[in-house]
């Protein structure tokens, strides 16, 4: 437990929590009180403490370092992605085809 601040995830893992906190209640209740909704010189304090959270896509690093297996799970699940996007867009075109065809052969008829 006397180590903690010694081991650099820990301490990653605390500024990201730290980050979250300030960016959801301190800056909030600031800019609240200020009632200038943030704003400083065109550019919203809030966008600037949010591309701070994309620091949390480290920890997926991070996870993905410690189970290479996630790894290929995720791969398969992208080709499979693929399969399903191609399959989709061969039978919408193939709704679209016939939902011509059909609204040309009920033209004039009492169909419509």
């Amino acid at each position: 437990k006397t180590y903690a601040c010694r081991d650099a995830w820990f301490v990653f893992d605390l500024v990201l929590v730290s980050s979250m906190v300030i960016e959801t209640w301190v800056i909030t209740a600031v800019a609240l009180t200020l009632g200038s909704g943030g704003e400083m010189g065109g550019v919203s304090i809030l966008r600037l403490v949010r591309l701070l959270r994309l620091s949390r896509l480290a920890r997926v690093a991070r996870i993905l370092r410690a189970v290479p297996e996630l790894l290929i799970i995720i791969r398969g699940l992208r080709a499979a992605v693929r399969s399903v996007v191609f399959t989709l867009i061969l039978l919408l075109s193939i709704i679209y085809v016939f939902a011509i065809a059909f609204t040309q052969l009920c033209a004039g008829t009492g169909c419509e």
